[in-house]
């Protein structure tokens, strides 16, 4: 009997549905009935278009009825969906689905010598392809297309992710059941673009952020002349890149401060990119909405540290602790912003940690209906196709059955369809029996407990606290349970009856005697304070997010600081100008500026500063800087004068606070020294907090880098193949430069057509006079080599930075008129150095050369004010000149000498108040002032020491419960640090 009953079941579980077969060889030929109505289900026809009991009529792959009287045709295949849900399939505009990782060519890597394109035909610069049309390599993934199904999606948007124009996308059906012909909805959907180089060649340029930036404005100035028909050569690249221009255009970024840039190319040209963001807008989310742009979100949200080891701890940064405890708020903090975003899968390792990460964003406050809309409606809108993303008349047949809410951890996806076809995640009849139970057999009451959905629901049994060894399966409405005991075995088949609150069957035990067993779910009963209880304990375990400040890590600021009136009373005054040292002097700051500078001064409404024993001077500049900017040198020609620091200025870089804590208040940002003609500089005011355009100067004075010597030769380069080898020429090449500079000007000024050259625009401007160099320099005879040739092409050099060989030539800068930027007493650190002296700058101050002192270090640049005492000890400088070295002397050289520098009325209000003499070691910046605004105040920055402290540990407390909690860690990576100096191979490279 038992073994009879045992071959039933079995039986019972692999039957197969019989198929109808229909001659064909007497010309009879049959089409598939592609009808169906889907009835009394709750039918979401758009995010916000809901209909209860509604049915949804389809036909050949679209939807033609949806709503609640809807008439059913005959011969239509009718599913009765009662107490399911029915979505719009997902889309996702941004994946590589279907389209293979190109490989990189042997060989390169840094130093290598690929300058010039490979390929003729098409632009010189080989990662611009916008002529690349993903069709030639596309292959429909069917393994990746289940991926995307089960997580619920219908369509992906796909390109090939290479280059920096990268060409155009495909709109593909995720339909395994059919054929490309079909798949393809758009085979032209958008043109995608990125900072990145082609995996395809080894073109060395460019070699950084900025540089990527202004190939991107040259292309776009090129298409245009090309468009007009101005080039005698066809070029496929730009007549591809025309043709594209009017799709939508979609552009990859790594971080926040990546996207305001792509939208800054973006904007210069009147194109409005949709921008792929990284999941940390909710650092900057004004700056993001001000964008003004649609955006598509990841969600791969950060592991937990495993902070378990206190020393391991210790390495990790605040901010990087804080980017975990953020990063899952993101959805929600752009859609409360008013942000208009899609959702993407990409960068997850696996497709299945979508809906868990997607989850996690709702329970930090993502709204649901927002979320259903970043997955169908949006996207559908910014690739521009009515037809997918909602089940309206006439669209794609895309859509899921669920069990309920598609958001809700614990709902079935049953069905997922696409055109039309049907794709099975779950047997839609496989009963939910999960819920707790009594299950009573031989006498004997357990506790069944039966979790999981669909096929994979798994039940364990326990007697009281003590676990039972059991098996438990559950398939096409069979239940077959085993127990193993000590006394023996039990075998149990059975079904669930009564809405699956009662299960039924019979049971042998191991001497095969039968008898009968059940199980009756167990009827949780909650009354009303329960509910509130309830509801009380879920609002408690709403994740708690931590502020944001700005920048977003330690010394950050939470608000930013407003102008205010300050009167600052009998304190010493450095003014840097004419009028020296003033004792017991009362200073005025209102509205931003020095408004009065005297004795006995009042302000009714002035915040009153007892400078009684302390020193306030105008805040430190410096002329040479390389802090706040995320790249340094763009390497890979000769000359770089298209790129500029102002792209990739860094507002984040602790390095700014640093300054401030040291007096500083103004820097020149400049390019490296790895070719001779540079990039142009950035003049910040380093207002902490703002964000990159708030710290640039208005109207800010045009400045480039130059560079001579060892660098630019690349001496110590061992791949170095680019010209100049030699100092010689260098020299050739500023000449050479100059002379396209000064004909490319001439013919731009003849009124004539001429193609718009950012380079040759930027070196014009030098020939113009409206545009400064600033040189790298050591050897006094590349120091007169540059004059001369400045001379000969009428110009002048503005500043000699470095310039350790200037003594030896200073009666000739004087007479040329160039300034010296130099160090106090650096020498003998390279070859070309050995010749420096520490007496350097009084020699060149005493010929009537206007000289500074920079730092060209992130540490120095903090300790300007003692650098400058140098000057006293070594040469005999007065006080008033030695301080004057970090002040007006650099304003002067900066050319902003009408706005700081110096306390002088109607001067910007940047002021740094001491506790002692400036230029002592024991003095302390106590306050310092830029624009009226206090940036730095040392007492707040000892309460902000202290804060940081306690917010570390309550981080470290939060992520060592969510070890304890049972969720996957990883391990804390040590913080690379790294100086910017000009003259390290290291800086070569960034």
């Amino acid at each position: 009997m038992k073994k009879l009953f045992f071959l039933l079941f079995f039986l019972s579980l692999s039957q197969i549905k019989a198929q109808d077969y229909f001659p064909t060889d007497k010309g009879v030929k049959t089409k598939d009935n592609k009808s169906f109505a889907f009835k009394n289900a709750t039918i979401y026809i758009t995010p916000t278009e809901v209909i209860k009991n509604g049915t949804l009529l389809i036909k050949d792959g679209k939807v033609v009825a949806v709503g609640k009287s809807v008439k059913i045709p005959k011969g239509t295949h009718t599913v009765d969906v009662s107490g399911k849900t029915i979505y719009p399939s997902f889309i996702d505009i941004y994946t590589d689905f279907g389209i293979a990782k190109p490989k990189r060519p042997s060989g390169g890597g840094f130093g290598g010598n690929q300058y010039a394109a490979t390929r003729s035909g098409y632009y010189w610069n080989d990662h611009i392809r916008p002529e690349t049309n993903p069709i030639d390599e596309f292959k429909f993934d069917s393994k990746k297309a289940k991926a995307m199904i089960n997580a619920g999606f219908g369509v992906v948007n796909t390109h090939l992710h290479d280059g920096i124009i990268r060409g155009n996308g495909l709109l593909v059906a995720l339909n395994p059941n059919s054929n490309n012909a079909y798949r393809i909805l758009d085979d032209n959907s958008a043109q995608f673009l990125s900072f990145n180089k082609s995996r395809k060649s080894r073109q060395l340029y460019p070699g950084s952020r900025m540089g990527a930036m202004a190939l991107l404005r040259q292309v776009y100035l090129d298409a245009d002349w090309y468009a007009k028909g101005n080039m005698d050569n066809k070029d496929m690249s730009l007549e591809a890149l025309n043709k594209n221009k009017n799709l939508v255009q979609i552009f990859e970024t790594g971080n926040w401060l990546d996207a305001t840039r792509a939208d800054k190319v973006g904007d210069e040209f009147g194109i409005q990119y949709t921008i792929v963001g990284s999941g940390d807008e909710y650092e900057r989310v004004n700056d993001i909405k001000n964008l003004n742009a649609n955006f598509i979100i990841p969600i791969n949200f950060s592991k937990a540290y495993d902070v378990s080891n206190p020393l391991l701890a210790q390495q990790i940064s605040l901010r990087d602790m804080r980017k975990w405890n953020q990063e899952p708020s993101n959805l929600s903090v752009l859609s409360k912003n008013g942000v208009n975003f899609a959702l993407t899968t990409h960068n997850l390792k696996s497709v299945k940690s979508f809906h868990k990460n997607l989850q996690k964003a709702i329970k930090y406050g993502f709204d649901k209906e927002k979320a259903l809309a970043a997955l169908t409606t949006i996207p559908a809108n910014i690739i521009g196709n009515s037809t997918i993303g909602n089940l309206k008349v006439g669209s794609h047949a895309n859509f899921i059955i669920t069990s309920g809410d598609i958001f809700d951890p614990k709902t079935i996806m049953y069905e997922n369809w696409v055109q039309g076809d049907k794709n099975v995640i779950n047997d839609m009849n496989i009963r939910d029996i999960t819920g707790d139970y009594m299950l009573s057999v031989n006498n004997k009451n357990y506790d069944l407990s039966i979790k999981g959905k669909g096929a994979k629901q798994t039940g364990t049994i326990k007697i009281g606290d003590k676990k039972v060894k059991s098996k438990f399966s559950f398939k096409d409405d069979w239940i077959a349970i085993t127990l193993n005991e000590e006394t023996g075995y039990t075998r149990m088949m059975g079904k669930v009856i009564n809405a699956s609150n009662v299960m039924q069957g019979t049971a042998f035990d191991s001497s095969d005697n039968e008898t009968s067993w059940s199980a009756s779910k167990k009827v949780k009963k909650e009354d009303s304070k329960k509910k509130k209880d309830s509801k009380k304990k879920k609002d408690a375990n709403i994740p708690e997010v931590l502020p944001v400040s700005y920048p977003n890590l330690g010394f950050g600021n939470y608000t930013q600081p407003e102008t205010e009136t300050i009167l600052v009373k009998n304190v010493t005054v450095w003014t840097s100008e004419d009028a020296g040292i003033l004792k017991n002097t009362d200073v005025l700051l209102k509205e931003g500026k020095i408004e009065k500078i005297g004795k006995n001064l009042s302000s009714r409404r002035a915040t009153v500063i007892d400078g009684t024993g302390k020193h306030l001077t105008a805040g430190i500049v410096d002329e040479h800087s390389h802090i706040a900017a995320s790249a340094i040198n763009e390497w890979a020609q000769n000359s770089s004068a298209e790129v500029t620091i102002e792209d990739v200025v860094d507002p984040t870089d602790i390095n700014i606070y640093r300054n401030i804590s040291g007096g500083t208040t103004s820097a020149q940002i400049l390019h490296g020294s790895a070719n001779p003609i540079g990039g142009r500089s950035a003049i910040l005011k380093l207002k902490w907090g703002e964000n990159a355009q708030g710290m640039i100067y208005e109207n800010t004075p045009k400045f480039i880098k130059f560079a001579l010597g060892e660098n630019v030769k690349q001496s110590r380069s061992p791949n170095g193949t680019r010209f100049p080898q030699t100092r010689m020429g260098v020299e050739q090449m500023f000449t050479d430069y100059f002379t396209r500079a000064k004909e490319y000007d001439a013919l731009k000024k003849s009124g004539k057509p001429y193609r718009k050259d950012i380079e040759m625009e930027v070196i014009a401007e030098i020939l113009n006079k409206e545009r400064f160099i600033s040189c790298h320099s050591y050897v006094q005879s590349e120091i007169n080599m540059l004059m001369k040739v400045a001379e000969k092409f009428n110009f002048n050099v503005n500043t000699f930075t470095h310039i350790l060989e200037g003594y030896k030539v200073a009666d000739k800068m004087a007479e040329h008129g160039v300034g010296g930027s130099t160090f106090s007493d650096w020498w003998a650190y390279k070859y070309e150095v050995n010749d420096a002296i520490p007496f350097n700058a009084a020699i060149m101050h005493n010929a009537g050369v206007t000289v500074a002192i920079n730092s060209d270090d992130r540490e120095m640049s903090r300790r300007l004010n003692q650098e400058a005492a140098k000057t006293m000890k070594y040469g005999g400088m007065s006080e008033l000149d030695a301080w004057k070295t970090v002040t007006i002397n650099p304003a002067k050289l900066l050319h902003i000498d009408d706005r700081v520098g110096s306390i002088k009325e109607g001067k910007d209000a940047d002021v740094v108040l001491w506790s002692h003499h400036p230029m002592s070691i024991y003095a302390k910046v106590e306050k310092t002032i830029i624009e009226g605004k206090v940036f730095f105040d040392r007492q707040e920055d000892l309460k902000k020491r202290e804060a940081i402290t306690q917010e570390k540990s309550k981080l470290i407390n939060m992520m060592l419960k969510e070890k304890l909690g049972g969720a996957p860690t990883k391990a804390p990576m040590k913080r690379k640090d790294r100086n910017f100096e000009c003259d390290t191979l290291e800086e070569l490279k960034n």
